[in-house]
C-alpha cells in the first residue's frame, strides 16, 4: 500500500507519520490488494490561535471506481487522524462490497443466457416430443 502524507502549516514528524501509517494499515489492510494509492494531508487551518483546526485529508484511490474522500477536523491531531482512518475504512470497504455485489449479480443473468438452449437447436436435435 503507497501512502503519500503531506502536512501544510506545521513541520511533519516522524511521529505523525508512523500514526498515520500504521492507523490507515490497520483500517484498510484488509482491502490492501484493491487500493492504488492513499494520499493524506495534514493541515493546522488556523495556524498558532488554536481551536478545533486540525484537519486530516485521506484520500483512497481505488481501480476502476471514484476515489474515497474523508476528511476530519478536530483540535487533537492525532484524534482527527484516528477518526478518518476508521471512517476511510469503513468506506472503502462498502464501495468494494458494493462493487462485488453489483458484479456478482450481474454474472447469473449471463450465465442464464448461455444455459438456455433455443428452440430451434431442440428441432435440430429432436428433443420436441
Amino acid at each position: 500500500m503507497q501512502i503519500d502524507i503531506q502536512s501544510r502549516n506545521f513541520p511533519l514528524t516522524n511521529a505523525l507519520r508512523d500514526r498515520v501509517e500504521r492507523r490507515l494499515c490497520f483500517a484498510l489492510s484488509t482491502r490492501d490488494e484493491h487500493i492504488l494509492r492513499i494520499m493524506v494531508r495534514l493541515s493546522d487551518i488556523n495556524g498558532p490561535r488554536g481551536g478545533a483546526d486540525k484537519c486530516c485529508h485521506i484520500q483512497v484511490i481505488l481501480p476502476h471506481l471514484p476515489d474515497v474522500v474523508i476528511e476530519d477536523t478536530e483540535v487533537d491531531l492525532y484524534a482527527a487522524i484516528d477518526r478518518a482512518a476508521d471512517r476511510a475504512g469503513r468506506t472503502v470497504g462498502r464501495r468494494l462490497a458494493r462493487h462485488r455485489d453489483r458484479d456478482r449479480s450481474s454474472v447469473p443473468r449471463e450465465m442464464e443466457a448461455l444455459t438456455e438452449i433455443p428452440e430451434s437447436v431442440n428441432d435440430l436435435i429432436g428433443d420436441n416430443p
